[in-house]
């Protein structure tokens, strides 16, 4: 018993290593197609050799591979980190519990198809309707820095890319498991070679359709839009210390001339871009007694044909009664206020078109379940962020003096996690999209480069052109088949130059949705039913 111990420790520490790869490591997303394979092959010797505590393994494998790919998450806060690790791999080990359960009622591979068919539907309610979600670790991401094998998310979107890791994982186990206890030479001629080729036909031929999208996709081009970004390279822990918001403007609107200065056409309507929640100094309604709102119109003024896209940490007044409001905060004039992380578009006109970010970060962002968090928060000295989104995506238009108006989608930080999500900003009219970001939070760690990598799968998903701005690294231009034209480096001040080509059409997956995901739900909520019949009949 104690070697089956440490062949089950073995493999759990096998599988999160071979699963942590593909989000460290570029070009190496194809590793994942065989990661599950050592978890497979623990359960099946645990039931070989009828392990007791069972559940124990697999949550620590969990925990181990969300360590080993999310924990910078401890930078920002160590609290919300070894949270966001233990509650993630929980809810794994909570599917995988189910599937072991489903193994005493199903016969067959049967067990194995609810594993994925759950696994996929669990992975669409964090993508979806969850309050509390870190889909940081969807399987289908870990093609993020592998993306020419995956050109057909523009088909599936992400939960594609899962269902492919699944159906590898599962055709691979089944062959080593074959291969292992000797039923192989019990099998069929037929069966022998069916196998196989299936498992072959499961893991090259997404190779090969991706292959073949890339060489023939042609980058649609409408028109174009001049870009230039700004990365001001501010540390976020000493943002307010170090330095006053009117000297970090010096530095932003330094940063703008510089690239204004090294366009080769200067009469070109451009937009400009600036981090997330660059500045706190802006009420909603009240934008033009800001002092950083006004000498963003006096620089603006010196350039009519620019936009300035920023984010700000804006407030919003309800007046002395917060009426219903659980998420509002009552201030030092005694008035009561949501709070919003804010995308402000603004030109030498005085527009103040404004979105505000919808998927918020829980814990540091929202209170998730307010009329039930509400009292505890207040009981903890308010803790946790109470942002407030906006219920509908919208875009903010570039309206350049004697040019066409250019509708933009603005994605705030973790939005663009959020695959599904962002197809609302095409379907409202987006010609190309642009990410803000600050994710200096992390330090020098992956995390940072894993949150670059989603804006590319956002990109393919689309066929959009993305202007993502950091407050450090990286930022930069991606391209519609989400190849990085140019970034920038981490932890330097920089601006950057680029073109945004201009897209109008609509990909199936913004037409249609995450029908893989919808399916693989509904496929799984079917074989649920079918198991908790089976578990009262027995009793």
């Amino acid at each position: 018993m104690r070697n089956i111990k440490l062949t089950l420790w073995l493999s759990a520490f096998t599988f999160a290593v071979l699963m942590s790869v593909p989000f460290l490591v570029p070009h190496l997303g194809w590793v994942a197609l065989f990661g599950f394979v050592p978890l497979l092959m623990m359960d099946a010797v645990a039931d070989a050799h009828k392990v007791r505590h069972f559940f124990g393994y697999h949550y620590v494998a969990f925990i181990l591979w969300n360590a080993f790919t999310t924990f910078w998450v401890c930078n920002a806060t160590v609290g919300g980190g070894i949270f966001a690790v233990l509650a993630n791999a929980l809810q794994m080990s909570l599917v995988w519990g189910l599937f072991r359960l489903s193994k005493k009622r199903f016969s067959g591979f049967l067990p194995y198809v609810f594993l994925a068919l759950l696994w996929i539907a669990w992975e669409r309610w964090y993508l979806t309707y969850a309050q509390i979600s870190w889909p940081w670790l969807v399987l289908g991401n870990a093609f993020a820095r592998t993306t020419r094998c995956i050109q057909w998310y523009e088909y599936t979107g992400t939960l594609g890319g899962s269902l492919w890791i699944w159906a590898s994982n599962l055709c691979l186990f089944a062959l080593t498991k074959k291969l292992m206890d000797g039923s192989w030479y019990t099998m069929t001629f037929r069966a022998r070679v069916v196998l196989p080729l299936a498992t072959m036909l499961i893991l090259v031929t997404p190779f090969i359709l991706s292959s073949k999208i890339y060489r023939d996709y042609e980058e649609v081009s409408e028109s174009t839009l001049d870009a230039v970004i700004a990365q001001p390279n501010f540390d976020p822990y000493e943002k307010f210390v170090s330095m006053t918001q009117a000297q970090q403007n010096v530095i932003l609107l330094d940063l703008f001339r510089q690239g204004l200065a090294e366009r080769p056409d200067s009469t070109a309507p451009v937009l400009l871009l600036a981090p997330e929640t660059f500045t706190s100094d802006i009420v909603a309604g009240r934008e033009a007694v800001s002092p950083t709102w006004q000498r963003f119109q006096v620089f603006l003024q010196d350039h009519p044909q620019a936009g300035l896209l920023f984010g700000a940490s804006t407030l919003e007044p309800l007046g002395a009664d917060r009426g219903r409001s659980h998420t509002a905060r009552q201030l030092r004039d005694g008035n009561w206020y949501e709070s919003h992380n804010s995308a402000y578009l603004t030109d030498a006109g005085g527009q103040a078109e404004v979105f505000q970010k919808s998927k918020l970060v829980v814990g540091v962002e929202l209170m998730p379940y307010p009329a039930f968090f509400e009292r505890i928060d207040n009981a903890l000295g308010g803790v946790m962020g109470r942002c407030v989104g906006q219920e509908r995506v919208t875009t903010l238009p570039f309206r350049p003096a004697g040019a066409e108006t250019v509708p933009l989608g603005s994605i705030i930080c973790y939005e663009s996690v959020y695959g599904e999500y962002c197809t609302d900003y095409v379907k409202a009219g987006a010609r190309a999209l642009c990410v803000i970001t600050n994710d200096a939070w992390w330090g020098d760690t992956p995390g940072y480069r894993q949150h670059l990598s989603y804006s590319r799968l956002r990109a393919i998903e689309t066929r959009r052109d993305i202007a993502r701005c950091a407050n450090t690294g990286i930022s930069g231009f991606i391209d519609q088949r989400g190849e990085i034209r140019s970034q920038s480096g981490w932890w330097v001040p920089q601006h950057m130059e680029g073109q945004l080509h201009l897209n109008s059409r609509e990909t199936f997956f913004v037409r249609h949705g995450d029908i893989t995901g919808r399916i693989c739900t509904f496929a799984a909520l079917l074989l649920l039913l079918s198991l908790v019949v089976r578990l009262i009949i027995r009793r």
